[in-house]
């Protein structure tokens, strides 16, 4: 493979020859194809959704003009459902490993918070028959865990979305970072849990969790501030309640409704643990983001392999271009581009110079360090 810049071809310099077969085989994959191999395949796949193709016939039509190489769209509607999803998913593993942990070097973070939460896209209920979801509508979800500070997510779990958000999360629970979550992963027999395996965490209560035997906790509250109370508590009935005391913060929202967080975090400020919570927001983008500028939406297929191979090279397309921004940023010579601007210009081959240089920097060091040698 030839190091190159483009969005087609990205993902080369984040993943080396030797992953790409280690992957495949660990699938039991086999190349026949002369043309639509799976590098291809997922380079025809993050072009639809950089570029909102709106269908695969379109992408077969322009797909060859963005230099890519010509493919039949029928050949790509047969790969697209026969590939395993597993595999393109591995590959958006691998690469978003990396990605977050080189960003986390850089960044030099301690234990930092990892937003969980998830999204649903629907269709009509005759377009994805194994995923009926509510009424007339069909649909799946993706649980993601989302590191805030790298702006990136770390994991993703697949469900059709009738799959209930606090079983799935368990999956996505990590032990590096505080976990900061919505009502929906609360359980009594959880936060128990997360004090006894050490698990750190900022959860939202749900409004009919009973409060029992407050203990209120004297901290210094800045002027203005919008806590509202501050204490330890057990959770829940007398026939289900929490077997320890936990922490309470109580706090103001910016539309004025009182929310209720629990948390293990004892030696910070009630506000510090509010604005854990309030940071839930960059997960809200991210699936915002992906939904309005990777043609997400707009399903190609009706299979699960199809519709879970398309959603997976969109979010390889969406780690890969965010690292770049997020590494290209800190220069202090770049001009200041937002996410949405970068990407645009990059998609265009109309960067300043300044940012081609330091991307360049960037994917250089990449690639040599995925494509080396060792003797």
């Amino acid at each position: 493979m030839n190091q190159n810049n483009t969005i087609f071809t990205l993902i080369q310099n984040f993943l080396s020859e030797a992953e790409w077969q280690s992957i495949l085989s660990e699938f039991g994959y086999v190349e026949t194809a002369r043309k639509c191999t799976v590098p291809i395949l997922i380079s025809y796949l993050i072009g639809a959704a950089t570029n909102e193709w709106k269908s695969l016939r379109h992408a077969a039509d322009v797909g060859p003009s963005n230099g890519l190489v010509s493919v039949n769209h029928s050949s790509l509607s047969k790969h697209l459902k026969a590939l395993d999803y597993g595999i393109i998913k591995r590959i958006f593993e691998v690469i978003v490993g990396k990605l977050n942990r080189a960003a986390r070097r850089q960044l030099n973070m301690p234990k930092t918070l990892l937003a969980v939460d998830s999204t649903t896209i629907t269709v009509g209920k005759t377009r994805l028959p194994w995923a009926v979801y509510h009424g007339e509508r069909s649909g799946i979800k993706l649980h993601v865990s989302f590191t805030n500070e790298t702006t990136m997510p770390l994991k993703v779990v697949e469900t059709t979305g009738l799959k209930h958000d606090g079983p799935i999360g368990e999956f996505l629970e990590d032990k590096r970072f505080i976990l900061v979550c919505d009502r929906a992963y609360f359980s009594i027999d959880k936060v128990d849990r997360y004090l006894k395996e050490h698990q750190h965490f900022v959860l939202r209560l749900k409004d009919n969790v009973q409060l029992n035997r407050k203990k209120s906790l004297q901290g210094i509250r800045i002027n203005d501030s919008y806590v509202t109370a501050d204490f330890t508590c057990t959770l829940g009935t007398p026939q289900k309640q929490t077997k320890k005391r936990h922490r309470v913060v109580q706090f103001m929202d910016h539309e004025g409704k009182e929310i209720r967080v629990v948390t293990s975090l004892m030696d910070i400020t009630a506000e510090e643990i509010a604005n854990m919570y309030k940071s839930r927001w960059a997960i809200e983008s991210f699936f915002r983001w992906i939904k309005q500028n990777l043609n997400v939406p707009v399903l190609f297929g009706t299979t699960k392999n199809a519709v879970f191979n398309q959603l997976f090279a969109a979010l390889i397309a969406y780690v890969c271009l965010k690292f770049l921004h997020t590494q290209g940023i800190k220069k202090n010579n770049t001009k200041p581009l937002s996410f949405a601007g970068f990407t645009r210009l990059f998609l265009c081959a109309a960067l300043p110079l300044e940012w081609r240089i330091r991307v360049k920097e960037i994917l250089m060091f990449h690639w040599d360090i995925n494509h080396s040698t060792t003797v």
